[in-house]
């Protein structure tokens, strides 16, 4: 049997890694626990994790029972799963899915390594509009759980290209073996549609002034391929308005980067028609609950939660949801201070009728 030999980390040339492929910590983060700790105290999230949100304020809302089974619609990291799992206490059955091909593989081996293998756990590499068939072969369920964020080891690795603050592809898709990047999208995109698509995806102000440099630079000859193609094409387009050369050199960088994530996450939603799949989502929702089961739903950014609201009503009128939250569930001050990327969370739930 030929021995296996040990592969040796990247090496960086330096005191710091530059690049993320040397970036040994945030390939494997809970490893190095001390510095996750240290991290987070300071109020930011360990690059190559993902920290929970709302974790307490959901399953105070679930109510998991031993022998119960349940459905994470959206595994990521597998945080919530973990918490879910813990509650079942090795009775029952939790199924997570996630689209992405890449972080699902990690997330298995991560939850199997904290003691939840396949006799409590089952991994399924789909998109959760599939939930219908996922219900028919494993369900229907005890409780689900849909957290609509991206999780921060998409965000933090550049090779997906979902932020700006890196050089990367512009990718931005979910699953980058199915559909278009963000870099072919925008070569086939009017000044129109890309304007509308900035407005009703993130409702960025600068819309306008931000599609006519896009269309203007792809068309000339200055393709926008790369993710810091696109943050320099979005700046450009700002010195261009009158209204931005107004404002002081503080607030020219800080609506310079409002832009921009508004801008990424518009096109986000776009190449993985996130609003399609949801709709997709909170129409089978119903299907796949038993009686009595719970539904929770963390929402980023108003559209979103705007389905989720008129998607719970209208089912509660309908008599099919028994109870619907009447406002929004926000997460704590203490939770945003500790986890910055929780300020934006909403979260909607419903309880289907007996």
């Amino acid at each position: 049997m030929e021995e296996k030999k040990h592969k040796r980390r990247v090496r960086y040339s330096g005191t710091h890694p530059r690049t993320y492929a040397e970036k040994y910590k945030e390939h494997n983060p809970e490893k190095y626990q001390d510095t996750i700790e240290k991290v987070i105290a300071k109020g930011s999230t360990p690059a190559g994790m993902h920290l929970s949100i709302m974790v307490e304020e959901i399953l105070e809302f679930l109510e998991i029972k031993p022998g119960q089974i349940g459905l994470d619609a959206t595994l990521g990291y597998g945080g919530h799963t973990t918490e879910m799992l813990k509650k079942l206490e090795g009775k029952g059955h939790v199924y997570g899915l996630d689209v992405d091909p890449i972080e699902i593989k990690k997330t298995e081996k991560r939850l199997a390594d904290r003691g939840f293998g396949p006799e409590l756990f089952t991994p399924i590499n789909t998109n959760f509009q599939n939930i219908d068939k996922v219900a028919e072969e494993y369900g229907p369920f005890d409780f689900i759980l849909a957290d609509l964020g991206v999780s921060s080891m998409q965000i933090d690795n550049p090779e997906r290209g979902f932020t700006y603050k890196y050089d990367g592809p512009l990718d931005l898709r979910l699953n980058p073996e199915e559909g278009i990047s963000a870099a072919k999208r925008l070569k086939n995109v009017s000044v129109d549609e890309l304007e509308g698509m900035l407005i009703e995806n993130s409702d960025e102000p600068y819309a306008y002034e931000i599609a006519k440099e896009l269309v203007s630079r792809n068309k000339g000859g200055k393709k926008i391929e790369t993710t810091l193609d696109l943050k320099n094409a979005i700046e450009a387009a700002l010195r261009k308005s009158k209204e931005y050369s107004k404002l002081s050199k503080k607030d020219q960088e800080e609506t310079a980067k409002k832009s921009c994530a508004r801008v990424f996450q518009a096109l986000r939603i776009d190449v993985n028609n996130e609003f399609e799949v949801l709709y997709d989502l909170l129409e089978k929702l119903p299907g796949a609950l038993k009686p009595g089961g719970r539904v929770a739903v963390l929402t980023f950014h108003s559209g979103e939660d705007r389905l989720v609201k008129k998607s719970f009503k209208s089912f509660k009128r309908e008599g099919i949801y028994s109870e619907v939250a009447r406002d929004v569930v926000r997460p704590s001050a203490k939770e945003c201070h500790r986890n910055p990327r929780a300020k934006s969370t909403k979260m909607r739930w419903a309880v289907k009728n007996l």
